[in-house]
């Protein structure tokens, strides 16, 4: 596969380094522009790039704002607007760079969500969704005064840090992909106050509005997740039962793409985006 970079600014002006691979053979079919979570960044995910460019796809993705090789405070989104504005230029620059192929937007964890909630809200010019991971229900539940932190500290100090309390053991059943994780220099654990509040009124409009999901989607969830939890997937494919498919993965904790079931992920993945733009 073909590595390049590229960057661009947001509205407010900060540099978004991005990166794309795409097949070294024939012209691709589609491409696959990808969203990540929390604190991650996306050069952790090559092994995802390879399995779509060996299917014939292009995978395009960028860090996010405050996230690995990008401009901004650490775990910090200022509000919904940027994060909508923010995803308008990761498939601007995909479409521009393969103009006339279709497009597909991936999100995992929290970016499982914000692709989601960009599709409810702009309901966008692309052939399908797919959301690994989203945190629709997840650990907060069990933090209500973190909750009622957010909604207040989220106005006065948005831009206030505190760590994202994520269980790094959760991430993997592979020992050595937790190690990874933890020693991997341009992952942080920051999230913000004011990130906090704009997360929790996105994921709460997301879930509050699931059944008008206009767009073909894969929605895939480990059952053993502990970070996320699957129920929040269900909850949303079972008011979609025409546009969603769910892959429930029995085992699998919050990386699926990173659990022992990884190339049968990779390849439910890949035929549905095979199948997708066949259609």
């Amino acid at each position: 596969m073909q590595h390049s970079t590229t960057s661009w600014k947001t509205g407010d002006g900060l540099t978004i380094f991005a990166q794309y691979w795409q097949p070294a053979g024939p012209v691709p079919k589609a491409v696959v522009c990808f969203v990540h979570g929390i604190g991650d960044h996306s050069s952790r995910h090559v092994h995802v790039a390879r399995a779509f460019t060996d299917a014939g796809f292009v995978f395009f993705t960028a860090d996010q704002r405050g996230h690995g090789q990008s401009q901004g405070q650490r775990g910090h989104f200022p509000s919904r607007e940027a994060i909508l504005h923010d995803t308008d230029l990761l498939l601007q620059h995909a479409s521009e760079l393969f103009p006339c192929l279709p497009v597909i937007l991936f999100g995992h964890s929290m970016g499982g969500i914000l692709v989601l909630f960009y599709a409810l809200e702009s309901n966008p010019d692309i052939a399908g969704v797919i959301s690994n991971s989203p945190g629709l229900h997840n650990a907060l539940k069990k933090k209500p005064l973190l909750i009622f932190a957010a909604r207040v500290l989220g106005s006065i100090f948005p831009r206030m840090s505190i760590s994202n309390g994520l269980d790094l053991n959760g991430i993997s059943r592979d020992p050595l992909m937790v190690q990874a994780y933890k020693s991997d220099p341009l992952i942080h654990d920051c999230i913000t106050m004011g990130l906090g509040k704009v997360m929790l009124k996105v994921t709460s409009q997301t879930l509050a509005r699931a059944a008008s999901f206009p767009l073909p989607l894969l929605l895939m969830h480990g059952k053993a997740d502990i970070i996320t939890y699957a129920s929040g997937s269900e909850a949303f494919a079972a008011v979609n039962p025409g546009k969603c498919k769910l892959i429930l993965w029995e085992k699998a904790f919050h990386e699926i793409h990173n659990e022992p079931e990884q190339q049968e992920v990779m390849s439910a993945m890949t035929s549905w985006v095979q199948d997708l733009i066949s259609r």
